[in-house]
């Protein structure tokens, strides 16, 4: 069963961005399926790898758009996340320590908060970024 599902009320209406997210969104659910699974460690750790390499893409994608067409709230977002990275950086460190498992309630703030960021604070720079010619 999937952590979080793609719905057009995740759009922001930029394909590049969108296929991003849902890449994301495929990305958590994999780590959430191996975590299910009760996969080891080298395959959880992997995995979480690869999502918070990918988030980093991600952020950097949004980050240059938000400069180039000078996004008003750009400090705001990039604040926003600078601390998702940051968070997902220290669980890392802590889970490959051996000092923290995977579990429902770190899955469960992952998709809510990229649920969220997506549906309130990305639908924001949409209007912006088509007005700037992405689609």
């Amino acid at each position: 069963m999937a952590l979080i599902s793609w719905s057009d009320e995740l759009s922001v209406r930029v394909n590049e961005i969108d296929d991003q997210h849902k890449k994301l969104i495929s990305l958590m659910n994999n780590l959430h399926d191996a975590m299910r699974a009760k996969q080891g460690k080298q395959a959880l750790e992997a995995t979480l790898q690869e999502l918070a390499a990918y988030t980093v893409y991600h952020f950097q994608t949004e980050e240059k758009y938000m400069q180039k067409f000078h996004y008003p709230q750009f400090a705001t977002h990039k604040a926003q996340h600078d601390a998702f990275v940051k968070k997902v950086s220290d669980f890392q460190k802590e889970f490959e320590a051996n000092r923290l498992g995977l579990s429902i309630e770190l899955m469960n703030f992952l998709r809510d908060w990229v649920s969220n960021h997506i549906k309130s604070t990305d639908k924001q720079y949409s209007a912006t970024f088509v007005e700037n010619g992405l689609k």
